[in-house]
C-alpha cells in the first residue's frame, strides 16, 4: 500500500493503489495491454477527474441545505421504453459475495448453487497492488471455468463445478486512483474493468462480460460508465452492447437518479442493488450538518426503519417497470458452525430480512456465506417478480424520512463503534478488506458508518442524550480519545483471532481516530 500520511483530511494512502517500486509497466504488463489502455486513459482520466469535483460539490451544497431531492421528470422517465432481459440471468434470487483475491472462497462460492456471484475487487478487498492482481487473475480463471484451491481437510484440488452460475465482476470505484502505470493516475475502475476485458475470451464465457458498478453518486456518472463500456467493446471487436451490467445503489443521491441512470446505461444494464450499509453511510454523510440524523447505535436500527423501507419499496417499481432486476442487500450477521446460538440467530434473521426484501418486490438479495445461500432462495418466488407492481405505488416518496423513535443512544454503542473501526483498521493493514468481528461481517462499508456514527455525536453532542447506565454523557474529543485507548489496550491485551502485532493495532488506532476528527468520511 502507499505509504498512509494524515495531513490536512488526505489519506491518498488508502485512495491511490501504487504497484512496487521494481514494477515496469512495460514488462511487467500483460503485452500489448499498456498500448491497449492508453487512449482509454487519455479519455477517461480527465472526466473522472470532472465527476469527483461534482461530488465534492453536491456535499458541500448538501451540508449547506440543498439537500438531494426528487428530479423533474424528464425524458428518462416519461418515454415507455423497457429493456428485454436475457434468459442468462432471469434467476438471481441469490447472489453471493466475496473477495476476489481469495481462491478459496471465489470457488467455494462459485459451487454453492448460488444462482449468481458477485467477484469483488473493491470494499471487501485491500486496496493494494498485490491483491488486486491476484484478484484479477482469479476473475479471468473464474470465467474460464479453471480456478482451483487445494482443500487441506479433504486432501485434494477443488475446482468449479459445471453450474450454469452468473459471474459478476465489482471493479472499484471511481473515487479510487491507480498509480505507476502512466505519469499521472489512472482510474482504478478504467484499469480494473480494462484488465479483464482485454483479456477475456467471449468463446471461454457462459455469458456476455457482467459487471457491478460501485459507489455512483450521479445519473451522469452511468454515462461515464456507458462510454467505456462501449469504447472497450469496439477495441475489442464486439457488438457495441456486448458488456453487461448491474449498478449499486449506495449513495443519498443516486436514490433520487435511479431511473435517469437506469436510462443512461439501458443498452448494458440488468438491474439495481440497495447496498444498504454503503447506502447508510451516504445518508449520514449528506446529513452530517443535521442535529435531526444523529442516528442510534448501529446494530439497534430495524432493517425496515423507514429510510431503508421506502428505498427498498421504490427501487423494484422503477425496475420492474423497465424490465429489470431489483436486488437487496447483504445481511451483516453472519452465521458460524462453531457457535450454534450465533449460528441459529444469523440465519433465523436472514430469514426474517430477505422475506422483507422479497415482500417489496426484490427478485433477489446478497449473501456472503454458503450456509446461507438456500435460505435467501427461499424466500423469492422463482425465477423473480419482474410482473410484480405495487398498487397505487408512490413514485416520489420521502427518502429522508428523520429516524425518531428509533433504537438507542448509549455510550456501549459509541465504545463498540471505537472498538470496530480499530479491528477492521487493523484488518486492512494486514491485507483483509473485510473481517468478521463479533459475529458481524465488517468492511469498508460499515467501517465508514461507525466512523460517521462518532463524528455526528461528537458535532451534535446534546441534541440527542446518549447515556451510560442512565447518565447522559457528553460526547468531546477527549472521551472520544479515552474510548480508543481503552479499546485498543483490551486489544492488544487481548486480539483474540484479530491479525496483526501491536504496531499495526496501534496504527489502526492512529488512522481511525484521526478520520474521525479531521472529517475523513469519504469510503477509503
Amino acid at each position: 500500500m502507499a505509504t498512509i500520511s494524515i495531513n490536512n483530511a488526505v489519506l491518498e494512502g488508502f485512495r491511490v493503489n501504487c504497484p512496487p517500486v521494481t514494477f515496469d509497466p512495460k514488462n511487467d504488463l500483460p503485452q500489448g495491454f499498456l498500448e491497449f489502455l492508453a487512449p482509454l486513459h487519455r479519455r477517461f482520466a480527465p472526466w473522472q477527474r470532472l465527476l469527483i469535483e461534482e461530488r465534492k460539490e453536491a456535499l458541500a451544497q448538501s451540508h449547506q441545505g440543498e439537500k438531494p431531492v426528487h428530479r423533474f421528470p424528464g425524458d428518462a422517465v416519461r418515454r415507455g421504453w423497457r429493456i428485454e432481459l436475457p434468459e442468462w440471468c432471469r434467476d438471481q434470487r441469490n447472489q453471493m459475495t466475496g473477495p476476489a483475491d481469495d481462491a478459496d472462497l471465489v470457488v467455494k462460492m462459485l459451487n454453492s448453487g448460488a444462482p449468481g456471484v458477485m467477484l469483488d475487487l473493491e470494499d471487501s478487498m485491500v486496496n493494494e497492488w498485490e491483491h488486486q492482481r491476484l484478484g484479477v487473475e482469479n476473475i479471468l480463471q473464474a470465467l474460464r471455468g479453471t480456478l482451483t484451491y487445494f482443500d487441506k481437510k479433504r486432501n485434494k484440488v477443488v475446482g468449479i463445478e459445471p453450474r450454469p452460475t452468473v459471474i459478476w465482476t465489482r471493479p472499484r470505484g471511481l473515487h479510487i486512483q491507480q498509480g505507476g502505470i502512466f505519469g499521472e493516475l489512472t482510474p482504478a475502475s478504467l484499469f480494473d474493468v480494462a484488465s479483464i476485458v482485454y483479456r477475456a475470451d467471449p468463446a471461454e464465457l457462459k455469458h456476455p462480460l457482467s459487471f457491478y458498478i460501485p459507489k455512483s453518486e450521479s445519473a451522469e456518472e452511468a454515462l461515464w460508465w456507458r462510454d467505456l463500456f462501449q469504447s472497450l467493446a469496439e477495441a475489442r471487436g464486439w457488438p457495441r452492447d456486448y458488456i453487461k451490467c448491474m449498478a449499486l445503489v449506495e449513495s443519498h443521491p443516486l436514490a433520487f437518479q435511479m431511473e435517469e441512470l437506469l436510462y443512461n446505461l439501458r443498452d448494458h444494464i440488468l438491474g439495481l442493488n440497495l447496498g444498504r450499509w454503503d447506502y447508510m453511510a451516504s445518508l449520514i454523510h449528506f446529513n452530517l450538518d443535521d442535529p435531526e440524523w444523529v442516528l442510534p447505535d448501529r446494530n439497534t436500527i430495524p432493517s425496515n426503519v423507514p429510510f431503508f423501507q421506502n428505498l427498498r419499496e421504490l427501487l423494484p417499481e422503477i425496475c420492474h417497470k423497465r424490465g429489470m432486476l431489483a436486488i437487496g442487500g447483504m445481511t451483516a450477521l453472519f452465521p458460524s458452525r462453531e457457535d450454534s446460538e450465533l449460528n441459529t440467530r444469523a440465519l433465523t434473521g436472514l430469514e426474517k430480512d430477505k422475506k422483507n426484501e422479497a415482500d417489496c418486490l426484490m427478485d433477489g438479495a446478497w449473501t456472503g456465506h454458503p450456509d446461507q445461500n438456500q435460505i435467501a432462495i427461499d424466500q423469492f418466488p422463482f425465477p423473480n417478480q419482474l410482473a410484480a407492481r405495487r398498487a397505487q405505488a408512490e413514485r416520489y416518496p420521502n427518502l429522508r424520512p428523520v429516524p425518531k423513535d428509533v433504537g438507542a443512544h448509549t455510550v456501549a454503542g459509541t465504545r463498540a463503534a471505537v472498538r470496530t473501526v480499530i479491528r477492521y483498521r487493523n484488518g486492512v493493514l494486514n491485507g483483509r478488506g473485510a473481517s468478521l468481528l463479533d459475529g458481524y461481517m465488517e468492511d469498508l462499508a460499515t467501517d465508514r458508518i461507525y466512523r460517521l456514527m462518532i463524528a455526528q455525536r461528537l458535532r451534535h453532542n446534546g441534541h440527542v442524550p446518549v447515556t451510560d447506565d442512565g447518565k447522559i454523557v457528553v460526547h468531546t474529543p477527549e472521551l472520544v480519545s479515552r474510548l480508543f485507548d481503552e479499546e485498543l489496550e483490551k486489544l492488544v491485551a487481548n486480539p483474540g483471532r484479530d491479525l496483526g502485532t501491536v504496531d499495526t493495532f496501534r496504527e489502526a488506532r492512529r488512522i481511525s481516530e484521526a478520520m474521525i476528527l479531521n472529517g475523513e468520511f469519504d469510503p477509503i
